[in-house]
C-alpha cells in the first residue's frame, strides 16, 4: 500500500538531526532523548521504505533519498508553522538583539531580516555586527539574544544558515609568484579563517609570510584590494573588486564553512524561541 501521510513530528525530527549531523544533536534540538530520536527515525525509515542516514565519521549524513525526503520536509513544516501562526493571531512585538559577522551582512543577514519582517512584523531588531567568537562571547553573556557565527559552539543550540566554500582571493591586479613564499592577509590569532588557511598551506607544503593583519574584515578587504597579498575567506565575501586564485596558483582546495544561528541554551526572551523556531527549516 501507498504511503499516503507523512508524520509532519518524525519530520522536525529527521530535519533537526540533519541540521546537527547526529542523533544526539537533534535530540538535544526537538528536545527529546537520544533513543527516542532514533525510534522516530526508525519509524520514518519504515514508512518511507528507504534508509535516510548513513554514518560519516561518528556523525549522520543523509542519503540520496533522505536529501530528497528533507527538501519536502522543510517545506512542509515552513508551511505548518507559518499556518498554525496564522490562525492563532499571535502578535509578536519587542525587541530581538541579533549578532552578524561582517562577512555576511550583504548576503545572510538581509535575508534573515526580510523573514522577520515578514513573519514577525511587529518584532524591532536591533543589529550587532563583529566578530563570531565576539558575538558569541556575547550571547553567552546574554548581551544578545542570538547571532550569526561561522565558528563552531557546541555549548549552544545552533542552526545551520548557509553553508558555502572557502576561496582564495586576491586584487584583479594581483600577480601570484609560486617562487616566492605566499603573501598572506589575515586577521588576528583568534580568526578561524586564518588558522584554517595556515593549517591548510603547511599540510600542503606551500610556504608562506604574514605581510598584513587587521582585527576586522574591512581591513582584511582593504589590503587585499590594494593588491597586498592573499587571503582565505567563504564567497560571501567576494565582490566585483576581488577574485577568486585558481587551481593554476597551487594552492591547496578549502572546505566548505558553515554559518550557523546560534541562541542561548535557555533564553530569557521567549520572544527569541520562537524566532529561532521559525528559522528551522529554511535556507538562507
Amino acid at each position: 500500500m501507498a504511503l499516503r501521510t507523512l508524520d509532519l513530528e518524525l519530520l522536525r525530527t529527521f530535519v533537526a538531526v540533519v541540521d546537527g549531523e547526529s542523533f544526539a544533536a537533534g535530540a538535544q534540538a526537538v528536545a527529546r532523548t537520544q533513543s527516542a530520536v532514533t525510534q522516530q527515525m526508525q519509524r520514518l525509515e519504515a514508512a518511507v521504505g528507504k534508509p535516510l542516514f548513513r554514518r560519516v565519521g561518528r556523525g549522520k549524513q543523509p542519503t540520496a533519498d533522505g536529501l530528497h525526503v528533507l527538501s519536502y520536509a522543510r517545506r512542509l513544516l515552513a508551511l505548518n508553522d507559518e499556518a498554525c501562526r496564522a490562525v492563532s493571531g499571535a502578535a509578536f512585538t519587542g525587541e530581538i538583539r541579533l549578532g552578524s559577522p561582517h562577512d555576511v551582512t550583504d548576503t545572510i543577514l538581509p535575508n534573515l531580516l526580510s523573514h522577520v519582517s515578514t513573519v514577525f512584523p511587529g518584532l524591532r531588531v536591533a543589529i550587532h555586527v563583529g566578530r563570531s567568537p565576539h558575538l558569541l562571547d556575547s550571547v553567552r553573556r546574554g548581551e544578545i539574544d542570538m547571532t550569526i557565527a561561522a565558528v563552531h559552539a557546541p555549548d549552544m543550540p545552533g542552526q545551520i544558515l548557509r553553508t558555502s566554500p572557502i576561496v582564495w582571493m586576491c586584487a584583479p591586479t594581483y600577480r601570484h609568484d609560486p617562487t616566492q613564499p605566499l603573501p598572506l592577509i589575515v586577521a588576528d590569532e583568534i580568526s578561524f579563517f586564518r588558522r584554517l588557511a595556515i593549517e591548510h598551506l603547511d599540510r600542503a607544503h606551500v610556504p608562506w609570510r604574514i605581510t598584513y593583519t587587521s582585527p576586522t574584515i574591512v581591513g582584511v578587504r582593504a589590503a587585499v584590494r590594494a593588491g597586498l597579498g592573499v587571503t582565505a575567506r567563504s564567497v560571501e565575501t567576494l565582490g566585483h573588486d576581488l577574485r577568486m586564485l585558481g587551481d593554476e596558483a597551487g594552492l591547496p582546495r578549502l572546505p566548505d564553512v558553515s554559518f550557523r544561528l546560534y541562541m542561548a541554551p535557555n533564553p530569557g526572551n521567549p520572544l527569541v524561541l520562537q524566532l529561532y523556531d521559525s528559522l528551522a527549516y529554511r535556507s538562507l
